[in-house]
């Protein structure tokens, strides 16, 4: 059984709840785990169970982001399957979060970029998540910023890789490239008081990650209870 864990996105500077990003998790051997591998969940067990946790969450929220990695970005049957969603849950958004795995080399910035244009007809936003590293340096998706809505800066990868000291200079970075391209940006990974402060000095209202809510189950209706 598939469900999704939700973590809040808050604007901190008026405490007030903007979205929430929906992390899949399937219920195996008694506990709740990480799939280990998302390209093989099926579509048909994924996007009813999002679009149901969407639509329930829709009366508290104004969007949801949603993750897919390049591959199933472009799939055919996932984009009919999302634009359904899109449909089902208006006005709440539908934020696709593109994420990058092994098997996702051969996809072409061309289909990114046909796929964003598509999905944008019917109302869905695309994120550009984990800018500054990984792939997605400033160099390797400068042309996909004008068909983003947003980019969500990650400061726990900066520490996985040693590069804490280079954050607030990246991050002043894509401050600014947000500003000038008219982009959301939310950062994540925000540890403590210290990256707290931090963010309020460089006027970083959108925030997400366990400082201000650790994920936790939604339950849906119907689910049995314990």
């Amino acid at each position: 059984m598939y469900r999704y864990f939700i973590q809040p996105q808050l604007n901190a500077f008026t405490n007030s709840l903007i979205g929430y990003e929906m992390l899949i998790r399937k219920y195996a051997d008694g506990r709740w785990q990480l799939p280990k591998d998302f390209a093989s969940i099926p579509i048909e067990d994924q996007v009813p169970v999002m679009a149901q946790t969407a639509k329930e969450l829709s009366l508290k929220i104004k969007s949801v982001s949603f993750n897919l990695n390049r591959t199933q970005f472009i799939d055919p049957e996932m984009s009919a399957a999302l634009i359904a969603a899109q449909k089902a849950i208006f006005p709440v958004n539908l934020i696709v979060e593109v994420t990058e795995e092994a098997a996702d080399k051969n996809v072409t910035i061309a289909q990114l970029k046909r796929q964003i244009r598509h999905f944008a007809t019917h109302g869905i936003q695309f994120s550009l998540d984990d800018v500054g590293t990984g792939i997605n340096t400033f160099d390797h998706i400068s042309s996909l910023l004008s068909l983003a809505s947003e980019v969500k800066f990650a400061m726990q990868n900066y520490r996985r890789a040693h590069m804490t000291d280079k954050i607030h200079e990246d991050l002043s970075f894509w401050q600014q490239i947000a500003k000038k391209e008219k982009l959301r940006l939310i950062v994540e990974g925000i540890e403590d008081d210290n990256d707290n402060h931090m963010l309020n000095d460089m006027d970083v209202a959108y925030r997400q990650v366990y400082y201000y809510g650790q994920p936790h189950l939604f339950e849906l209706k119907g689910d049995k209870k314990d």
